[in-house]
């Protein structure tokens, strides 16, 4: 579980979430990936900013083994 320090950074990494970036749009969309779940796989928010959400793993885009 990731835990905010109040000083600028994240301890840990966000569980059951990944980001992918768009292509299209150069911008990061994070998407819930929680099992069992009804919202599993739905895309919940993007950043505007270009930049990557902090805390939350990439998915592989299947390139790499």
């Amino acid at each position: 579980m990731a835990k905010n320090t109040g000083e600028g950074y994240r301890e840990g990494s966000v569980d059951d979430r990944t980001q992918v970036k768009n292509p299209v749009t150069g911008l990061y969309a994070k998407r819930n990936r929680e099992d069992g779940s009804e919202g599993n796989g739905r895309f919940m928010d993007v950043k505007l900013d270009g930049e990557p959400f902090k805390g939350v793993a990439e998915e592989p885009d299947g390139r790499r083994r």
